[in-house]
């Protein structure tokens, strides 16, 4: 999926987002606004992920949306 199409389905994604990665809270969620890098940073921060691992799975993620 593309990511132009994720910020437009933001509120939807956000849920899903959620129950993947529960350890991110919604307000750090709402905080990204679609912004990928944002979220990619949330996830090596709550995670401990390498930038490129992050991005992989954010995008796989995003694949599945």
């Amino acid at each position: 999926m593309n990511w132009d199409t994720i910020e437009g389905n933001w509120k939807e994604f956000t849920g899903a987002a959620k129950a993947k990665w529960g350890e991110l809270t919604d307000d750090e969620i709402q905080e990204a606004e679609g912004n990928r890098e944002r979220l990619v940073g949330l996830l090596q921060q709550k995670y401990g992920m390498a930038k490129d691992e992050a991005e992989r799975e954010l995008d796989s993620f995003a694949k599945t949306f």
